[in-house]
């Protein structure tokens, strides 16, 4: 839960600063957004969110 919430933040802040700078039209977000949830209903879901876990467990064990 923590990690799809930290997503979620991250990909909205991304989505705002593309916004603001002109590199991502109202009409793009919007698309993207119902992809999103549309993807959360099918049944890859879990597979992307196996990937996003795993991802984060690669990157949290990376060691400066």
């Amino acid at each position: 839960m923590a990690i799809s919430v930290s997503v979620v933040l991250l990909l909205l802040i991304l989505a705002v600063i593309f916004l603001r700078n002109g590199g991502l039209k109202v009409s793009h977000a919007i698309v993207c957004a119902l992809l999103g949830f549309f993807l959360a209903s099918t049944s890859m879901a879990p597979t992307i969110q196996n990937g996003v876990a795993a991802t984060a467990n690669v990157v949290s064990n990376l060691k400066p």
